[in-house]
């Protein structure tokens, strides 16, 4: 149900000025409600509640940064509410508080962008002073909920695929007395050994009931972030915002600049996992997504990439995809890396496209194909020819991150990162992206690599030095990293500017998508959802993986947003390699291999898998509710995911079976549908007939499928259908096999 948003104004006994010092101020949408006050000297988040659960009741105020240093000298800051800057309208809420002395000004926002889902809250400080101000680490938002001891709560959070999917990936943990978790993303994700993986900024905590009410934050940053949790008596604590560490934090602030905390979103839910998923998902398309990817209908796309047959790519090889895309159905054909002169020297390789790129979009778009290139635009090599970013040039070795030593050589698609940071550096990296997407006719730019740097050895660059006696500077899959206590000043200013630079490309190529994959689901997070129009979630492409990844990031971003490559892999029979295929059809579906070498009975196959992908389950995909309906996918056991739209009353099933000889059977329990309406069931592969269901009976007994040959799968839509008489589908056996939502 649509709820208009609200706002609604208690006003204490204190007036100043016209405005209520101390006044409470409750900020609505149609899930979540938040109570907010501001004292003469802080803000509060005083309360979080869904519409029919009881209140979180915050105990904290914010905690606002206390001192700052001018000059050498460190300078208390004493924080006064200014009544009058303050503003309060129908969608947000601004407390405005005012240091004399250094004169800043600081801004603490909550603002309801959608009539559902999460409010968005984030801290702005203003230097208003004529002098250069150093700040230190302003949180995000922190919070201390008040809980009895006998709560019983549990926790999750979700790791990103990075690499390759760990064993676990999806946290549903108890929050049991005496815990403590902290939770980091980066653009990197390369943990240290005895470090934990990355998570999506993200966690949700519910409490272990049949209502399971409870609450979730995100933060919208791509940069070094941390989230964490602490539960010790009645208090639940944590901080959100920016990683403090290594430390400690500082930020230069001249005359008139602004230093914004990340933003971040806290909502309120009740009904458990995917429940948070069915309004999170929908929010993120609707107040960060791009509204011009979404209005188009062939929105997520079938993809063809030229990686499967790796750095040899060339004008022949392409032209030959290019016509079995067409072939297959495909929709759009995209060049991976190997195409150009090199690294840092992005101009086509005459040897292999001695036409240069644009005839090759030419041809893409004559066949009624898009056409997309990968480039990693923030690496530095050594090619010398007009227009490289050359390491030894002058110019371009002060915007390094770290001064190379005489013997450093790139690897095959890897340089040195240049900091975005530096102005110079970003105006050249936007002109530079834009006159790729010109020259060579791109509807589409992937970046790769490491783009945004999060550590860096300069002192004159605008992010905060390094400390000299505490750093550390390592190599790692041949790019080279600098860990210092100025890394997360370094990745917030880079971060800035890479979304100015993928902004400015929005704006002057309208209908460009823009694909972040940063190394295969190292930036998966909700800053990307904002700046990007998909991700690559994993860099290791079987089945398994795939649908790893996917099962762990469809909890909280929208399904279209999600890439599984699909590449070679064992496919003894057909059912094996419909397997492979529709273990990268849940999402954002992209082929990674040389379909060429397909033999006819594959190459039928996947034109008719293709044909099922654009016409019935892309609808499924961008619009319907999802549900995790076993377990997360271990290989061995049955997996499944479902779809179900509401609006629709229709809805798919995605089943694979696993490598157990034994189990040519199961059930799965499925979600969302109407307990007194009746289901057509429809077998795709026609492994079982079809059928007439009550929704009580798919939801509680259970829908069984049977296939004969391990590493296999079907897809089972569902249709409501009222007054047919057809005959009852098989009762299903019901089993504990049930997803943690």
């Amino acid at each position: 149900m649509k709820t208009s948003i609200r706002i609604t104004l208690i006003c204490a006994l204190l007036m100043v000025g016209g405005f209520a010092s101390g006044q409470v101020a409750t900020l609505k949408t149609g899930d979540t409600e938040l109570s907010l006050e501001a004292s003469s000297k802080a803000p509060r988040l005083v309360s979080l509640q869904s519409s029919t659960q009881p209140a979180w009741l915050n105990r904290a105020s914010e905690k606002l940064i206390e001192s700052a240093q001018v000059g050498e000298e460190s300078v208390p800051i004493a924080w006064v509410l200014n009544p009058a800057a303050s503003n309060i309208s129908a969608t947000s809420v601004s407390y405005v508080f005012d240091s004399a002395s250094p004169h800043l000004r600081l801004i603490w926002r909550w603002n309801a962008r959608s009539a559902h889902g999460p409010v968005e809250h984030d801290i702005r400080i203003e230097n208003l002073d004529s002098r250069e101000v150093w700040i230190p680490l302003q949180n995000s938002f922190a919070f201390d909920w008040e809980i009895s001891a006998n709560d019983s709560l549990e926790h999750l959070y979700i790791e990103k695929g990075a690499d390759t999917p760990s064993a676990v990936g999806t946290h549903l943990v108890a929050l049991a007395e005496g815990a403590q978790w902290e939770g980091t993303s980066s653009t990197y994700g390369h943990p240290s050994p005895g470090e934990s993986r990355e998570v999506i900024p993200y966690f949700l905590v519910q409490r272990k009931d049949a209502a399971q009410e409870g609450w979730y934050v995100g933060i919208e940053f791509s940069g070094r972030t941390h989230l964490t949790l602490a539960r010790k008596g009645n208090s639940l604590r944590g901080e959100v915002g920016l990683n403090p560490n290594p430390g400690p934090y500082r930020t230069r602030l001249k005359p008139g600049e602004v230093f914004e905390t990340p933003h971040v979103f806290l909502g309120a839910n009740s009904g458990g996992l995917d429940a948070a998923g069915n309004t999170l998902r929908p929010w993120v398309r609707e107040v960060l997504g791009n509204p011009a990817a979404w209005k188009d209908p062939q929105y997520p796309l079938a993809v063809n990439n030229s990686w499967g047959g790796g750095m040899e790519v060339n004008e022949e090889i392409a032209r030959r995809m290019i016509r079995d895309s067409v072939e297959l159905g495909l929709e759009m054909f995209h060049i991976d890396a190997g195409w150009f002169r090199g690294v840092g020297d992005w101009y086509p390789d005459p040897k292999k496209f001695p036409n240069g790129l644009a005839p090759i979009a030419d041809y893409a778009h004559s066949q009624g194909l898009r056409f997309g290139l990968w480039v990693d635009w923030t690496q530095a090599a050594l090619d010398t020819q007009p227009g490289a970013l050359n390491v030894r040039d002058p110019e371009v070795r002060r915007w390094l991150t770290i001064d190379p030593p005489v013997t450093w050589k790139p690897e095959a698609f890897k340089g040195l990162t240049v900091d975005l940071g530096v102005p110079k550096a970003q105006a050249w990296a936007q002109k530079e992206t834009d006159r790729i997407v010109t020259d060579y006719k791109l509807d589409m730019l992937e970046h790769d690599g490491y783009l945004v740097a999060q550590g860096c050895d300069a002192t004159d660059h605008p992010h905060a030095p390094p400390d000299s006696l505490n750093k550390c500077i390592y190599r790692d899959s041949g790019s080279t990293f600098v860990r210092s206590a100025n890394s997360t000043d370094v990745s917030y200013h880079a971060v800035r500017a890479y979304y100015d630079i993928h902004s400015h490309l929005r704006a002057e190529h309208p209908g460009l998508l823009l694909e972040v994959c940063n190394d295969g689901g190292r930036m998966v997070d909700f800053g990307s959802a904002a700046h990007g129009d998909y991700f690559s979630i994993t860099d290791t492409y079987d089945p398994l993986s795939n649908r790893r990844a996917f099962y762990d990031t469809s909890f909280v971003l929208p399904a279209a947003m999600l890439e599984d490559y699909v590449e070679r892999w064992p496919t003894p029979n057909i059912q094996n390699f419909r397997y492979m295929l529709r273990s990268g059809m849940m999402g954002w579906l992209t082929i990674m291999l040389d379909t060429t070498s397909w033999n006819a009975e594959q190459h039928a196959a996947a034109k008719e898998e293709i044909r099922l992908y654009k016409t019935e389950l892309r609808p499924y995909i961008r619009d319907a509710h999802l549900y995790h309906i076993s377990e997360r996918p271990d290989g061995v056991r049955w997996d499944g995911m479902e779809y179900f739209d509401p609006q629709r009353r229709s809805g798919v099933v995605y089943a694979f079976r696993g490598s157990v000889a034994a189990e040519g059977e199961h059930t799965f329990s499925l979600q969302g549908l109407q307990p007194k309406a009746r289901y057509r069931v429809r077998f795709h592969d026609h492994s079982s007939p079809d059928a007439t269901v009550s929704g009580s009976q798919l939801m509680q007994t259970g829908l069984r499928v049977r296939l004969s040959e391990s590493n296999s799968s079907e897809i089972i839509f569902l249709e409501e259908v009222s007054g047919e008489n057809h005959a009852s589908m098989p009762a299903g056996i019901s089993t504990a096999n049930q997803g943690p939502a």
